[in-house]
């Protein structure tokens, strides 16, 4: 009986356990966790033919009105269509079967979303892995069909690009704000339109993560292209966010100080005539 493919990721790297399925030209569903992370890989003839991860994965709607291949209203129709008949259809298929996308750019949608899972897994360096012989995705699902191998290569690039980006922008949670750099200085600078965007979205209280998740650019591209804004003196890491004043507080403390000179007024007044009052009185 063939002994069952599990053990503890660090032990095995996660290129080297990919690649253990693919040389084995295994079908079945590849398990992995990592404390509250769980992401099934699903592989037939050693190819990876789709994944998922509930905390990982981008919704696909999104991503396909994102990319401009459906618009929110066709989207909406789609999940009304899913959740209203209390269908078990996916939302990719209902989205075919409405003609709203064809089955090419469904597939690179997929195709994207895939390969985004398991860049995201190969710096992985702890957790535990299963193989699940001849479990395989649901009619259901779109699937694509990636080179275990491709993936690798794209994927470790990726991640020297990550740690690179790091050693820039060590916490993506930090706010970034636009650098006073002297008029000059802005005058000289040549940035392409994607550059331009980006500081649009700078405002001093949008967090590295926000701006990179809120491009149209894929999170990497953005995040590169941010780390080499800081880098050139243009946006700057803040420690807190920029508070813009509330106008409503403003006006009630202008409010309160011109109330506060008023009554110092009116009692400095009653003050004065008092005083002449009994000036008066003395002089009859």
């Amino acid at each position: 009986m063939e002994q069952a493919l599990q053990g503890k990721i660090g032990r095995f790297t996660l290129p080297e356990i990919l690649q253990l399925v693919a040389n084995s030209r295994k079908t079945g569903t590849l398990g992995l966790q990592r404390d509250d992370d769980i992401v099934m890989v699903y592989f037939t003839g050693g190819q990876i033919v789709y994944a998922y991860g509930p905390r990982q994965t981008s919704h696909l709607g999104q991503l396909l009105r994102d990319s401009g291949r459906i618009t929110t209203d066709q989207l909406d129709e789609a999940v009304k269509t899913q959740t209203g008949a209390e269908s078990s259809k996916r939302l990719g298929r209902i989205l075919l079967e409405k003609g709203f996308v064809d089955r090419a750019d469904l597939e690179e949608v997929v195709r994207s979303q895939i390969e985004e899972l398991i860049y995201s897994l190969l710096n992985w360096d702890s957790g535990t892995f299963k193989f699940y012989e001849n479990q395989c995705p649901t009619e259901e699902e779109i699937t694509v069909s990636l080179s275990v191998e491709n993936v690798i290569l794209e994927g470790l690039r990726r991640l020297d690009e990550y740690n690179r980006v790091r050693e820039t922008l060590p916490d993506f949670n930090k706010v970034l704000t636009l650098a006073a750099a002297p008029p000059e200085r802005i005058k000289d600078v040549s940035l392409t339109s994607d550059e331009w965007n980006l500081l649009a979205q700078v405002n001093g209280q949008r967090t590295i993560s926000d701006i990179a998740d809120q491009s149209d650019m894929p999170r990497l591209d953005a995040l590169g292209k941010l780390a080499a804004l800081n880098l050139a003196g243009l946006v700057e890491i803040v420690e807190r966010p920029y508070e813009p004043p509330d106008r409503l507080a403003l006006m009630v403390k202008r409010f309160s100080g011109l109330l506060e000179d008023y009554l110092a007024l009116k009692t400095e007044s009653k003050t004065v005539d008092r005083t002449t009052t009994e000036v008066i009185g003395e002089d009859r």
